[in-house]
């Protein structure tokens, strides 16, 4: 029997901790060893999260201290922003291999770091070791790498909306790209605040960060544009991402030459769909198809008379953005199958 690797979870209390356990539990090459929560030491697992009760498949876990963390495999760390960075020297000690899903070592440059976040990078000696963690655009550096950054999720569906036109050439550069970016409510994380209280946020339609959202600084990162610009807006949905980004190419651009565009960059990904049906409810990318799933669908319209071009992207932004891209991170730095616990496809109807 091949050995399992240990993979460790800093951090396992939070909805991408959650999220991150349940594809573990059930990855057919990984045995989940420590799970902190500092709050939590001593507690069942499946008391925060009900969905990871113990079965005959799935066996309880209890919280530990960081303290009594033990040596593994691989070290997902799914602390709340700022927390890794002051400690990864310490925390790396422990795994040959370190994932981290917060936006600590996201950003290469310290100084752009420090623009969108406000303060200082903790490590910025660090930031060269994390390879980018969106294996779409980044697999090459990944597999090289001992330490994967995590990935914003709104800038996971933006940079995937947009990315197969930026790698053609096709974006005039003399004109802006401007992504709005509709959220589902997990994306606030799992601790409430007035954002989440359920009478403030029910039936809202919230604009809460029209300018300088902090994933912008990874979709201006990603494409090689400074004119790269974020809006997003929380909507009634749980799980979620939806990225409607508007951008120009030449006037005359035909839908053939944009398929070919979509399919040299996305006909080898396992986890991207192209949509983009002639009729149907369902002929753009939907979030509410992905939850649970690490799949991005991408779609496009062009107005081929005047070059406007919308960019659609859809994903479960604790899947794909998260949680699923962290795991397929994991399998791409050990060598193991891309695809290997993440082959789980949507429901419907949900």
């Amino acid at each position: 029997m091949t050995t399992k690797a240990r993979v460790s979870v800093i951090g396992g209390s939070g909805y991408a901790g959650g999220e991150l356990l349940r594809l573990l539990l059930q990855h057919p090459s990984v045995e989940v060893g420590d799970v902190t929560s500092e709050s939590r030491a001593g507690e069942y697992v499946h008391a925060l999260h009900p969905n990871l009760r113990p079965t005959g498949l799935i066996r309880p876990i209890r919280f530990t201290s960081s303290g009594a963390l033990a040596p593994c495999d691989v070290l997902f760390l799914a602390l709340p922003h700022g927390q890794a960075s002051g400690r990864i020297a310490s925390l790396a000690s422990m795994a040959p291999n370190i994932i981290d899903l917060s936006a600590d070592f996201r950003i290469r440059d310290p100084q752009v770091y420090a623009a969108y976040y406000d303060e200082p990078h903790a490590a910025p000696e660090w930031l060269e070791r994390f390879a980018y963690g969106l294996p779409e655009i980044n697999r090459a550096a990944i597999r090289q790498s001992r330490c994967a950054s995590g990935v914003g999720c709104n800038a996971t569906a933006a940079t995937l909306a947009l990315w197969p036109f930026a790698q053609a050439g096709l974006l005039r550069s003399d004109l802006p790209v401007v992504v709005d970016v509709k959220a589902g409510s997990s994306e606030g994380g799992a601790t409430p605040g007035l954002s989440s209280h359920h009478p403030e946020r029910s039936h809202a339609v919230r604009s809460f960060a029209p300018v300088r959202h902090r994933h912008e600084a990874e979709v201006v990162q990603a494409l090689g544009r400074s004119d790269a610009y974020l809006s997003v807006t929380s909507v009634e949905l749980v799980r979620g991402v939806l990225a409607t980004a508007h951008a120009w190419v030449e006037p005359g651009l035909t839908d053939r030459e944009i398929w070919r565009a979509m399919r040299q960059a996305y006909s080898g990904e396992p986890f991207v769909r192209i949509v983009h049906e002639r009729a149907g409810i369902y002929r753009h990318p939907e979030p509410k198809l992905l939850a649970g799933t690490n799949l991005a669908d991408v779609g496009w319209e062009v107005d081929a008379r005047t070059g406007r071009l919308v960019a659609l992207a859809a994903i479960d932004n604790l899947g794909k953005g998260a949680a699923g891209t962290a795991v397929q991170c994991m399998n791409l730095m050990l060598g193991w199958g891309e695809t290997l616990g993440l082959e789980a496809t949507g429901l419907h109807p949900v």
